[in-house]
């Protein structure tokens, strides 16, 4: 009991870990969120061509994940596993950000889509991959405190969520603060970039791993444990039922941001005719997160668990969403905002809570089968945040592109305009439920609690 109630973490590290997030979505939210109009109304491409390249590039992405989780799990250095994966990948994500961002105008359309994919590929599937699986499974590095881990997550996502806002009320207007155009997007890359580098690595170098003794990943581990080859830790993962459903909530979750973020440029120009309130709805949306953040680890105390924290936030919130789309459909601005305001209030819960579900599955792994993979069990977030998101945001170009959108055109048609207002509003709502019985489903903290129960009775 004692060992459980421990700390490990001063204030200022939590915070640092969290600012992690800060340099993470500088990067991947200025991919997801603006990418696909940098390229269709500033570089004139076709978007569902290049909703192709993105699925194309997710099956690479995907697979480079448990390739570095694995890695990650095989390194030793003075520090540590996860924290040389986390300083050094970020050094390519800002380089490959700037120059995503840099499509050189005099290339043909085919040389402009082939650039487009190799750097938006290397960008994804090795650095922005080594980076995002090394952060997470740091989380279970640096503590063993299960509402530290908890805390831990909240921190982070409250970041994500600020610099989230962030982006959305100061993207387009830099780029147009800076003479608009190709180079108004890519000085906003290059400042980006350079954020992220500094973020991530005070973030970084202001935390350390455990020490052997202490380490999770190693406490009791057996002699053999290094030396599982990848093959064996993949299978592992896979016969793993909470580390499968993990993923599908991941990929999910994602998807639906990725579709509602990707969307939400095209909803506040042609839906709601004013591009200028994608500030206002970023923070409505995202806002709320913050506030179920500062209760997340409260509600998870009183409790006792993190299912049942978040699948009922998500039961509340799918009732919501029902009266979201009714105003949505009546264009009422300010029940909009309210309704977006109380759904992600209750939904929030579950980012304060990923990692430490994670830290949970991988755990339940160590008590079935005896031995710790928590580098690849965290691949899982790479993952699902990858496919999820990159499937979400190709989406976005497959949907705009079969329902008649065109960048370059003055006005869309009516099924253009439909098509967006169901990507922003009504898909959503409907994934919202499919998460939800995945969390009805998640309940590998009782299952761990009764395998310790009936070891403490032998």
């Amino acid at each position: 009991m004692q060992e459980t109630e421990k700390k490990y973490l001063k204030w200022y590290q939590k915070v640092a870990y969290g600012a992690g997030d800060l340099a993470s979505n500088t990067s991947y939210g200025l991919v997801s969120s603006f990418v696909l109009l940098y390229l269709s109304d500033t570089m004139g491409l076709n978007t569902g061509i290049i909703g192709t390249l993105m699925l194309v590039s997710k099956f690479l992405d995907g697979i480079s994940d448990v390739i570095f989780g694995n890695l990650i799990d095989r390194t030793k250095s003075k520090l540590g596993k996860a924290r040389p994966w986390m300083l050094y990948a970020q050094i390519g994500v800002s380089l490959c950000l700037v120059l995503l961002f840099s499509i050189p105008g005099g290339l043909g359309s085919t040389a402009q889509y082939a650039y487009f994919f190799a750097f938006y590929t290397i960008l994804n599937a090795v650095f922005y991959t080594a980076n995002g699986i090394a952060y997470s499974a740091l989380s279970a590095l640096i503590t063993r405190n299960k509402n530290e881990r908890v805390q831990l997550g909240s921190i982070r996502f409250m970041f994500a969520v600020v610099t989230n806002i962030v982006m959305g009320f100061a993207v387009t207007g830099g780029v147009e603060a800076f003479g608009g155009g190709a180079a108004g997007w890519r000085m906003v890359a290059i400042i980006c970039g350079v954020i992220g580098l500094v973020v991530n690595t005070i973030s970084c170098l202001c935390v350390k791993e455990l020490p052997e003794e202490e380490n999770p990943a190693a406490e009791e581990a057996k002699p053999q444990d290094d030396k599982i080859g990848f093959v064996e830790s993949l299978r592992l993962l896979l016969s793993n039922k909470y580390y499968i459903l993990i993923v599908a909530i991941y990929i999910v979750y994602y998807f639906m941001s990725n579709l509602t973020t990707g969307s939400a440029i095209y909803f506040m120009k042609h839906v709601l005719g004013n591009g200028s309130l994608l500030g206002l709805f970023s923070m409505m949306k995202m806002f709320p997160v913050i506030i179920a953040l500062i209760f997340t680890p409260v509600l998870v105390k009183k409790t006792g668990s993190m299912q049942k924290v978040n699948f009922w936030g998500y039961v509340v919130s799918d009732i919501l969403g029902v009266f979201l789309i009714v105003f949505a459909m009546q264009k009422s601005l300010p029940m909009m905002l309210l309704f977006m305001f109380l759904k992600g209030t209750f939904a929030g819960t579950m980012s304060g809570t990923l990692n430490a579900l994670i830290a949970e599955i991988s755990g339940y792994t160590y008590r079935t089968k005896g031995v710790h993979i928590d580098g690849m069990m965290f691949s899982c977030s790479s993952l699902g945040v990858k496919v999820g998101g990159g499937i979400g945001t190709a989406a976005v170009g497959w949907l705009l592109d079969a329902a008649g959108y065109v960048g370059t055109a003055e006005a869309q048609t009516g099924g253009a305009v439909s098509m967006i207002f169901n990507m922003y509003i009504t898909i959503p709502v409907i994934l919202g439920v499919v998460i939800t019985v995945f969390l009805g489903l998640m309940k590998v903290e009782k299952e761990n609690k009764r395998i310790d129960m009936e070891r403490a009775e032998k």
